[in-house]
């Protein structure tokens, strides 16, 4: 059974910066990408990144130049390095696992959610 253990949320004051981790377990998977998301209460859950197996990453606009994905294939951790944050950031930010089960076929996996809360 696969799992997603996100660490790191917390509050935080406006242009601080946060470190959010998401470790997958749970057995051997091929994974095809990693990401966060995020979610406020009344909104569509929203993409913030995401990394593949490569190493390509994708960013929202609104985070392009302040958020960082990156990957430690070994450990299969995401971490999301997040600087400069501003009160719109405020979410509980979700980890993504993409597994590819068949030669056509994935699988999404989530955790359990991160609060973040970015406010003096």
């Amino acid at each position: 059974q696969v799992q997603l253990v996100e660490s790191g949320g917390g509050l935080v004051q406006p242009g601080g910066s946060l470190r959010l981790s998401c470790a997958a377990s749970g057995g051997t998977f091929s994974i095809i990408a990693m990401g966060w998301y995020r979610q406020v209460p009344g909104k569509q859950r929203e993409l913030v990144g995401t990394i593949t197996s490569g190493g390509s990453t994708d960013y929202a606009d609104s985070v392009k130049g302040r958020f960082t994905i990156s990957r430690d294939n070994a450990k299969n951790t995401v971490y999301l390095q997040m600087n400069s944050l501003k009160p719109e950031d405020t979410a509980v930010y979700f980890c993504n696992l993409q597994v590819r089960t068949g030669f056509y076929s994935s699988r999404d996996y989530w955790g359990q959610g991160t609060q973040v809360t970015v406010s003096s």
